[in-house]
Parts: C-alpha cells; structure tokens; sequence
C-alpha cells in the first residue's frame, strides 16, 4: 500500500505519526519497551497533545528478533501464525548514543540523538544488514474511512535482491513490485497468488517475516526504491528479523519458527497420474491408463480421482458417483494389488445439493452471514456453504466424512481451493476477525485433514496435494503450483512460482505436468515431462484432455519412462534430501541463489534450479532444444551425456528429448538406487555411486537414509594422487564409477 505521493509529501488523504527519536525505554523480563517521540521533545511541554510509537523488541530464537510496534494499544492485537519459538535471553546494553538488544549473532541497535530515529540490525560478521531510519516507521490514517496502517520500511543495500512472499508467478526478484499478502484464485498467469507467505528472503542473506494473518502489503523497492516497506490495518505491527550469515540459515530459522515439515512417504516421490478435470472416465477408462502405462513400461505410483469421482452439483458430498464408479472399494483394492496408491479430490465447499448440507447447516458448521444464516455462494457449486474449522465439532465432521474414505482405502487427498473465502458481512464460529482469517483459513483446512491422515495412516504416511498456503502451512507437504497453461512461458512462470515457494520456507513442491488449461503440443509435453520428473513430486494432470504420453505421440513415452526410470534411480539421494528438509527447512528445489550466496551472478537466475546441493537442472523452454544457463565454477559434468563444463559463466547447448542440462557439481558424488521401478526401496543396498569432476583433494561425503528418513549409512570420496578413492560405511555399493573417467577405487 502506497502513502505517500513521492519522496517529499504523503497522499492528501494520509496523515502520518513518524518515529522521531528515542524517548526512554524499560526492561520488561526478556523484552525491550521503548518508547518513540513522532515529534522532536523541545523541553517539558512537548509531552502534551503529541503521540508516542512504542517499540517491543523480544527473540524467540537465538538469532531472532521480534519487533513489535504500535500505536494505541487498547484494540485487540492482530491474530499472528502458531510459532514454535520460546522467550530466549538476549543482552541490553546502552551508552550515551546507543541502546542495544542483542540476540545470538544479532543485534537490533538504537539510535537516541536527538531527531534521529533509527533502528539498525547488524549481524555480528556481515555488520549493517538493514535499517529502518527517518520517515520509515509509522502509524498512518486514512481521512477517507478513518482506518489506521501500522507500517515499517527496512533499507535495502546497493545490489541486494529480495525473494519470495509466497508462489508467485512474477519476476522472481521482488524489487520494483508492490504485493498484497491475500491468497487468490488467479492462475499462474496473474500477479495473485494461491500461496501468499508474508516472508521475504535478502540476497544479504537475512529475512524478514511479518507475523499478521491479514492483508500484508508490501512495496519492495517500488513506493520507496531504497526501501522493502510492509503495512499493516490496524494500531500495531509485529515482525521478525532472521539473521544467516546465509540466506539458506536465515530459512532454516524461519522454518524453525513456524513449523518444520512433515517428511513425506517416499511412495509420493513417483509419477501421479490423474484422470484430468473435465474429462469423461470410468473405472474402464482409469484403468485403460493405469494398464497403458505399465503395457509402456511406465513406473506409476500413485493414480489420482478429480472432482468428478463425486456428481457435479454435489462436491462435496464424499459419496462415489456409483454410474461410473459402482464398486469404487473393489476398485481401490484392485488398484492396491496393482501397486498402486489412490488419491482423490476434496475441498471445503459443501453444495446445497449435498446430502451433507443440511446437517452442517442445522449444527451450525458452515461460515455464516452476521444475522446467523449460512453464507452461500453459487460460485463453483450452487448454493455452496463454506466448513468453519474454527468449530472444533465442525471440523470433527468434516474428518469424519473423510475418514469413511480412508475406511475404503483411499490413501491420500488433493485438498484443493481454500482461497475464495469471503471477508464481507461473515462471522466464524470463535468470533475470529474475517480479514484475518482469509488467508489462514488454509491453515486449518489442511492442517485438519493432515493431522486427520497421520491419525489413521501414521506419521510418515501423511500425505497432501494441496493447493493454497499461508505461513506454516509447510507443515502439511505437498503442494502443487496451480492451474498453468500448457505453453512455455507458463512452464518458466511455473518455475518462478516454485523458486519463489522455495524462498518461502516450502520444501516439497510439484506442477502439473503438461499444463492444466488447454493441450500442449507434443513438444511442450515431453520437455515438462523432463522438468516434471526432476522436481520433489510429479504430478501429469490437465483440465479438460487426458495426460497420458500416448496420445501426444510414442516419444513422449519415451521421455517420460526415461525420466521416471530416473528419478526412481535417484531416490537414495532424493529421500535424503527430503530428510534434511525435514530436519533443517532447507528446501529440495533451490533456487541458485541459495545454494552460491557469493557468486552474484546466480542472483537472478530464474530458469534454473539446484535439485539439493549437487545437481544442476536447466529446463527447456524452446521447441528448438537450445537452452542456456550458466555454473558458477568449471568443473560440471551432465548426468545424462558425460560432458564436462569446463569454464564458469554461461553456456548454451541444444538437446534432444532424452536429454537437457543435468550437471553433477564439482567434487560430489551422486547415489544411484538398484531399483528404477518404484520411489520406495531398501536404499541401502547395491548402490552405484556415480562421481562427478573432482579436483585434485577434493572431498565429499553423502548420509543415505532409509524409508523412515533416518540415517543408515554413509559414502564418502577423496581425490589423491589422481585417484578417487570411494569408502562406504552402512550400505553396500555394487560399483562406483567416475562420469569423465577419473579413475575410482572402491
């Protein structure tokens, strides 16, 4: 939100109280009250007719500082997320120009001359990381509606870059964009956003968090270009400075803070596959894919039933459409003895044609109007009533429905929608504030049917394809990037989106294969079959034409068995990744300024990824093949072909199908499984171990886990005297080769 109308002057409508300079300040137990002039003190008389900002600053974390802003505080404050911090000693300090709060590496330091508001983060190595200074923080009203914006604007640095904010399909560094924190149904061809996360991460390598379920607005380097600004409705502002030294340990602590995720089974590492939205099927159907894709030679994993499981006009009522489905039991056992896994469909809208409508009226579970009655909407069912899941017996209800689905041996659910919730005239049933509960409303709806599937299935079992998040809801993995066409430009916007997710605190992400709106060309399918199968989850789903490889043409089989054979291969290094999302936050997919904070030319770099800390992808966005993406040191060897990259910087290359850049990084090692059938095997046994270049000392070592994500061996290189030598502890490998032809001795 902009309030002012350029550097000098604010809106006509806009009335500002900027912090002036430091008054005083007192200890309560671990944290710092401070109290801000917004007027300079001349003498005694000043403290009448004037405002004060107070300033709390407090660390739940060390590392962590909390600030807490604000104007008049007789309101109520505004609902924050679920955070897994505690209250930790920090140390005040003060001399005649400064007073100090410092927390672990970080220090929050406070400038007290006189007019000189300024509050200044510094990181114990790196110094100065931001500030917010004159004119930055500030209480502001609004004379058309008399509505008060809590806000804060922290300094950005010559050359720094700002990230995340959520999925967003925009250009990937955030500078020069204002964004609204509120979750939309927008596509990925829009500035909305489906995952909107109030978290922004700075190639300096800190982040910044503000804690307010509502409309967070930020202007990053636009309203201000010197400044990330965020603002809030209401008397007071929270928000948290995370310190690194590196954006990747700036994450984890902010990961740390609002949830760690769950780590997924490793079946959900394979190829779903889906009957599509609108299409036609029946079992016939369905298992015309699922026996097509085996008579190729196809892995498959896990076969999803979109909305159309149910009758239209009645989602969701939980009950099989018995026309096209009259033994769906029978059908999901026959499905089970195939392998498979069967995920299906849900969200929180019960249509009035449900035969669950009545009773959640009569009990009181659906969101409702503020004189009682049930809100209701025709958009997307007739009729439609919204679950309340701050009923706790509402949200018992809806558990219920899906337990019987359980009960029949569905596995999963894709928990899709939860952003079209209305703010307007609505009441819940805790009395929560609307506002402030559009985008957490998320949270709780896939958070009751997460904890609901741990129930039944077991920790470790628990698996989602969840489309909207807020803050946390990273808890609850997986989730996929929306409704994108099937065109190139909305591959690569695909890709920002899952970058931006990733600077987000999201470490298990996937897409929809293919493009969901439209058909792609056979070309467009194979290339984001490639991408698809070397991301966390792989997922082909379209909206009115199947997926299937066959009917784009018999190469795409081809690609798509060579990709899936491939991922299936990699899941000892895969599944270890997942673990160490699921110990530290750090994400599967990263982009490339997290995994190289010091080389600056892989800032921007949007069409590329780290899949974890030793494979380069490059995706292909032409139809020609070329492609091009840069390393930031020589040494790179792909995967796929054995070429060396010798030199750093940008290269470009043209491919074929079977092939795209897959670079294996500099003095690593990469584990190959025994089994390129199936996600989920004893990864302990009968490794190849494949080396990448290793210069001349260079080390590596790699943990291999089991299915439970734990740590069961160990492998480890050294290059001496020319050779690789290779030693492993815990696994049992079947050979270790070097991709350019080093010698290796095992």
């Amino acid at each position: 939100m902009k309030f002012t109308n350029g550097f000098w002057l604010t809106r006509k409508n806009i009335q500002p109280l900027f912090a002036v300079e430091y008054l005083d300040h007192e200890v309560k137990g671990e944290t710092l009250v401070i109290h801000a002039t917004t007027s300079h003190y001349t003498g005694r008389g000043s403290c009448l007719n004037s405002a004060l900002l107070t300033v709390e600053l407090s660390s739940p974390m060390e590392g962590v500082i909390g600030v807490k802003a604000y104007h008049y505080a007789g309101g109520e404050d505004a609902k924050g997320f679920s955070l897994y911090g505690k209250p930790v000693h920090a140390e005040i300090s003060e001399d005649k120009e400064h007073l100090s709060y410092a927390s672990g590496r970080l220090t929050v330091r406070i400038n007290k001359a006189p007019s000189s508001w300024r509050m200044e983060f510094i990181d114990k190595e790196k110094g100065l990381l931001t500030e917010s200074g004159n004119r930055c923080l500030a209480r502001y009203l609004d004379s058309t509606d008399n509505a008060s914006y809590a806000s804060d604007a922290l300094s950005l640095d010559v050359g720094e870059y700002v990230y995340g904010l959520g999925e967003r399909f925009t250009p990937f560094v955030k500078n020069g964009q204002s964004v609204d924190i509120w979750n939309e149904d927008g596509g990925t061809a829009s500035e909305q956003a489906y995952k909107n996360i109030p978290f922004s991460l700075s190639s300096k390598g800190y982040g910044v968090f503000v804690d307010d379920t509502g409309d967070v607005s930020y202007e990053v380097a636009s309203e201000k270009v010197e400044r990330m600004q965020f603002s809030v409705k209401g008397e007071s502002l929270k928000y948290f400075v995370f310190s690194g030294p590196s954006a990747k340990e700036a994450l984890t602590k902010y990961v740390r803070l609002t949830g760690m995720p769950a780590l997924p089974p490793a079946w959900s590492f394979g190829l779903w596959l889906t009957t599509s939205f609108t299409t036609d099927y029946s079992e016939k159907i369905t298992s015309s894919f699922i026996d097509g894709m085996k008579d190729r030679d196809i892995p498959l994993s896990v076969f999803h039933y979109d909305c159309f499981w149910m009758k239209g006009q009645r989602w969701c009522d939980f009950v099989w459409d018995d026309k096209t489905f009259p033994d769906p039991k029978g059908m999901i056992r026959r499905n089970h003895e195939k392998g498979l896994k069967v995920c299906v469909w849900i969200n929180p809208y019960i249509a009035q044609a449900s035969n669950l409508f009545r009773e959640g009226k009569e009990k009181g579970y659906f969101i409702k109007n503020e004189d009682g009655t049930v809100w209701q909407t025709d958009l997307w069912q007739a009729g439609m009533a919204i679950v309340d899941f701050t009923n706790p017996e509402a949200t018992a209800w809806y558990q219920s429905q899906l337990e019987k689905l359980l009960d029949e041996g569905v596995d999963c659910f894709k928990t899709d929608f939860g952003e079209r919730i209305p703010v307007k005239g609505v009441r819940y049933h805790d009395g929560s504030d609307s506002r402030l509960m559009h985008n957490f409303y998320t949270f709780l709806y896939n958070q009751a049917v997460f904890t609901l599937l741990e129930r039944k299935k077991g920790k470790g079992e628990a698996a989602l394809f969840a489309r909207s998040a807020t803050a946390g809801s990273q808890q609850f993995p997986i989730h996929w990037g929306g409704d994108c066409s099937a065109t190139y430009p909305s591959m690569a916007e695909t890709l920002r989106g899952g970058l931006s997710l990733a600077s987000s605190g999201f470490a298990f992400w996937s897409h929809d294969i293919g493009g969901f709106e439209s058909t792609a060309s056979a070309d467009v399918y194979k290339r984001w079959c490639q991408f698809g199968l070397l991301s966390s989850h792989s997922r082909l789903h379209g909206s009115s034409s199947y997926r299937v490889p066959w009917l784009f043409d018999e190469e795409a089989c081809d690609v798509l068995r060579t990709f899936v054979k491939l991922k299936c291969s990699l899941m000892p290094y895969l599944y270890a990744l997942a673990a160490l999302a699921h110990e530290t936050g750090v994400p599967m997919l990263r982009p490339m300024f997290l995994e190289f904070p010091e080389n600056r030319e892989m800032e921007t770099l949007d069409r590329q990824y780290m899949l974890g800390d030793r494979l380069l992808v490059a995706p292909i966005f032409k139809e020609s093949g070329e492609v091009e993406y840069a390393v930031p040191s020589g040494g790179w060897v792909n995967l796929l072909t054995g070429d060396l990259v010798e030199s750093a910087g940008w290269h470009k290359e043209k491919h074929g199908y079977l092939t795209l850049p897959l670079l294996v990084r500099p003095d690593t090692l990469v584990p190959f499984g025994s089994d390129e059938e199936r996600p989920d095997y004893d990864y302990t046994k009968d490794l190849t171990l494949k080396a990448g270049f290793f210069h001349e000392g260079g080390k590596d070592a790699f943990v291999i886990c089991d299915l439970h994500g734990k740590e069961a061996g160990v492998v480890k290189a050294e290059m001496k005297g020319g050779v690789i030598r290779v030693k492993a502890e815990g696994v049992t490998v079947k050979e270790a080769v070097s991709l350019v032809g080093q010698k290796v001795v095992l």
